[in-house]
């Protein structure tokens, strides 16, 4: 066979639960001299606007029951869907039992990672897996010789306009596609389903895990131009850059999106009703954070705290944007916005800056919802829980010999919810809810904090401050100080408190050094690698 190999198509059947541009395409099939059978809802919606379909109960001789449950899974259907056109058996069992060809499906399956989506009781959810979807579109694919399989209303229009350039036929090439598309959407459809099975069974680690995701986009390049690349979106339907809505800019890069993924991450750790954050993003790691009630003021201290590494970097934002925000923005050269809205005025502002990329996302992550982590490996994929762990200020244990003030406690609880989104090993100075210093990425922890205070330093430089603003900071690190030195490492930088996970066996060493300069320390128990 060649890729030009045309096949008839002479009769379809349709069954489809997302009935968008139903009726159009059928007309434009029976218009074609097309033959349709439907099932169900599908048949009632044809028969309704006019359209000639025959039920598929008059070709199985068998009535639908079970409420809809058993229709179409019968020989009279697979086997017009999986007979060999060019095979004689296959032709003499077709005539001995009255199997007619079917050379078109179109089905769209039940929607189950929706209902699932819309957190329905778990008898719903069962009631909305698909059984004779799939098995037919499977059937399909496998003989896409002779048949044509669509998963949706767009696969349609690519059949029709073969036919309308082929007389009547669809080529082979066209086929495959088709095959190829509907094994992985069924793939994709049975891993929501195992992945919902395990997660009401709580099973952290099932014999057997599948993902899979819908082409969002596709992308130039990944990390680097000679590396493909492309976007799939899961059914999770997690607020972030999946959901979000791109209203001006360049295309996004594969690049652009791990950013503003991450920036947006750390952005929904903190309540829009209590304060307004922002977040500058730089290769995945934050450069600059900053909260307050004023949305452009946490704009300007987020961009302070490094002015340096937030050139060309992507914003985040928990609450929507405004103008007086939006014109601070266009000030610099900035990859990518990502907020949840923003007004018209702001979205004026920006339009000056046309390839800058802005992102309205329609909501904010929660940050306390479990969901799974995937990262390749070679040979397999290892999968964890989204870190969703958090604490308060009663969870905090004061080890040292001063408590923290009120004004170090928030600074403190801030400087924990971003040290979370930092590579580890990690260290983050903050003062007045905003950062003042982040060293990301080192091998030790010491060498952390050391790049945090250069960072700072070369900060104040940057801005004309007397003294880098890890004077009179707070300090947090994501894992224990396994030695005294990161301790005093954040004494000579001038913090002034620190909060860290505990549980080294020289606790009681860095405990002491806290004590000898002063510092207040508190212990969180648990602690936030990120690698």
């Amino acid at each position: 066979m060649s890729d030009l190999d045309l096949a008839p198509l002479r009769r379809a059947l349709i069954s489809v639960s997302d009935k968008t541009g139903l009726v159009e395409r059928a007309r434009q099939l029976v218009d074609a001299s097309v033959e349709i059978l439907s099932t169900g809802g599908t048949l009632r919606a044809l028969n309704e606007a006019g359209i000639a379909a025959r039920d598929v109960s008059e070709v199985t001789e068998f009535p639908e029951m079970m409420d809809g449950r058993l229709k179409t899974l019968h020989p009279r259907v697979h086997g017009g869907l999986l007979g060999r056109r060019d095979n004689g058996e296959d032709r003499s069992a077709m005539a001995d039992h009255g199997i007619p060809n079917i050379d078109l499906l179109y089905v769209n399956l039940y929607p189950f990672e929706e209902t699932v989506a819309k957190g329905a009781e778990e008898a719903d959810c069962v009631e909305n897996i698909d059984i004779g979807g799939p098995a037919m579109l499977r059937a399909a694919a496998k003989n896409h010789a002779w048949v044509s399989v669509c998963t949706d209303g767009e696969d349609v229009d690519a059949v029709l306009a073969a036919m309308e350039a082929h007389d009547g036929h669809t080529t082979l090439e066209l086929r495959k596609r088709l095959a190829a598309k509907t094994y992985a959407r069924t793939a994709a459809y049975d891993a929501a389903i195992s992945n919902w099975f395990a997660d009401t069974l709580e099973d952290a680690s099932p014999a057997w895990r599948a993902f899979g995701g819908k082409l969002a986009q596709p992308l130039r390049y990944g990390e680097n131009p000679h590396q493909n690349a492309a976007f799939y979106a899961t059914p999770e339907n997690r607020p972030g850059i999946a959901t979000a809505r791109q209203v001006q800019g360049k295309a996004l890069s594969f690049n652009n999106l791990a950013d503003a993924d991450a920036a947006f991450e750390l952005a929904g750790e903190f309540d829009p009703a209590d304060k307004a954050a922002v977040v500058i993003v730089k290769h995945a790691n934050p450069c600059g954070v900053a909260t307050h009630d004023d949305l452009a003021v946490a704009y300007e201290r987020a961009f302070a705290a490094d002015p340096i590494s937030a050139f060309g970097g992507i914003v985040a934002m928990n609450r929507k944007l405004d103008a007086d925000t939006a014109g601070e923005l266009v000030k610099i050269f900035t990859e990518v916005v990502i907020a949840p809205d923003a007004d018209e005025d702001a979205l004026s502002v920006l339009s000056g800056k046309s390839n800058l990329r802005v992102l309205l996302t329609g909501g904010l992550p929660d940050a306390k919802q479990s969901g799974w982590l995937t990262k390749t490996v070679a040979g397999g994929l290892l999968v964890q829980e989204r870190d969703t762990a958090m604490i308060s200020v009663k969870d905090l244990r004061t080890v040292t010999q001063r408590e923290p003030t009120e004004a170090e406690l928030a600074d403190l609880m801030f400087a924990w919810k971003v040290v979370k989104h930092v590579k580890s090993n990690a260290i983050v100075y903050a003062r007045n809810l905003s950062t003042a210093g982040i060293g990301m990425g080192q091998t030790s922890r010491l060498e952390a904090a050391r790049l945090a205070v250069r960072k700072a330093e070369a900060t104040a430089e940057e801005n004309g401050w007397d003294e880098p603003r890890t004077q009179g900071s707070v300090c947090a690190s994501d894992a224990f100080f396994p030695f005294a030195d990161g301790l005093h490492a954040a004494a000579e930088a001038g913090a002034t408190a620190v909060i860290q996970p505990g549980g080294s066996i020289r606790d009681e060493e860095v405990i002491a050094a806290a004590d000898e300069a002063g510092i207040a320390m508190v212990f969180t128990g648990m602690r936030h690698f990120r690698h």
